[in-house]
């Protein structure tokens, strides 16, 4: 089984960023399970101050309802990871934010935290632009806690690809 290497991870971040900086947007990005390993990846890229405006990092429940106004009520009927709760991450990003392109991230990367309807490797990314409707997307991801964190940020830039239209 094969895992996105870093080098790979910075060149999709790369690709994408010129496709962000020739669209004139911008993007910010919304993690938990990831704990800021998206933003990380796109700021790596030298000229990402061109494209990428800030990353939120809210693992806890009360930093998802403070950061990114998550409601409590969301929390705890769908639990954090959830469809519910990814899709509120990903709109409050846009809210709080002056990106006009949002990623959000929200699983169990593990090795524990596990349950057998959300089992390790439970991921939702959400996806939304501004002004546009969120779509989000349920991963279930191999592998051991890097693995699961790795293959999160390559579906989350892969999904924001498919959201800027990939060449």
């Amino acid at each position: 089984m094969s895992f996105p290497t870093d080098a790979e991870l910075r060149d999709h971040a790369e690709a994408l960023g010129q496709r962000f900086r020739a669209a004139r947007l911008s993007l910010v990005t919304a993690e938990s399970c990831t704990g800021g390993w998206i933003a990380k990846t796109v700021t790596d890229i030298a000229g990402s101050s061109d494209w990428f405006d800030c990353g939120m990092v809210a693992y806890s429940y009360e930093a998802k309802q403070a950061m990114l106004g998550v409601r409590p009520e969301t929390l705890e009927h769908h639990g954090a990871v959830s469809r519910e709760t990814v899709v509120e991450m990903v709109s409050g990003a846009l809210t709080h934010a002056g990106a006009n392109i949002a990623v959000a991230v929200t699983g169990i990367a593990g090795p524990g935290g596990g349950a057998p309807d959300k089992p390790v490797g439970t991921v939702w990314i959400g996806w939304k632009r501004r002004g546009g409707y969120a779509h989000a997307q349920l991963f279930q991801f191999d592998g051991d806690r890097d693995a699961v964190r790795r293959q999160t940020v390559a579906a989350a830039l892969r999904g924001l690809d498919a959201l800027i239209g990939k060449p």
